[in-house]
């Protein structure tokens, strides 16, 4: 089963939660409240942070007693690391995808950017409809094929080969 995952373009009305469209701007998540709506433990948020897998964009610690402080997108971007390791995949496998996109697309927040897809043993991203690539398999390109068009197109040939219906077909023999 493949679990598809996607962080793309989310955006949030600020007159919808009752602030000013200029508070959006400066809007964060302090650890405690990332935590809870992530589903993760302080110090994974922690050690996410420390080791460079996602650091807050809005404001980082800066030494004993200063808070990090996480963005909306901050807060998406954690759910999908949460996510992929539900899924089943190690964090370092995570992180090795992470750092992959980082180097792909030249950004240091490219889980915002891109659609992960994983069958539980590798991440793979599409960044369009007919692009899928392998991320922990050296971002190998990968082929696939969906049937429903493949369907329709031979049905088409069909129709163009035999208008009426009628053509050179064989019958198989009743067993």
């Amino acid at each position: 089963m493949i679990t598809f995952w996607e962080a793309n373009n989310v955006t949030i009305d600020a007159s919808q939660v009752g602030l000013s469209p200029t508070a959006t701007s400066t809007l964060g998540y302090r650890a405690p409240q990332v935590c809870r709506l992530v589903g993760i433990t302080y110090r994974q948020l922690d050690y996410w942070a420390r080791t460079d897998l996602l650091k807050p964009s809005l404001q980082d610690a800066k030494g004993s007693g200063s808070q990090r402080l996480y963005s909306f997108t901050d807060v998406v971007q954690l759910k999908v690391i949460k996510r992929l390791l539900d899924a089943g995949m190690s964090l370092k496998k995570i992180r090795q995808a992470v750092e992959i996109l980082r180097q792909q697309m030249q950004k240091s927040r490219p889980l915002g950017e891109v659609t992960l897809l994983s069958d539980g043993h590798s991440i793979y991203a599409a960044h369009s409809p007919d692009e899928l690539i392998d991320l922990l398999n050296g971002g190998q390109g990968v082929f696939f094929i969906a049937v429903g068009p493949v369907q329709t197109e031979l049905a088409a040939e069909l129709h163009d080969l035999f208008p009426t219906g009628e053509g050179d077909f064989a019958r198989a023999e009743a067993t």
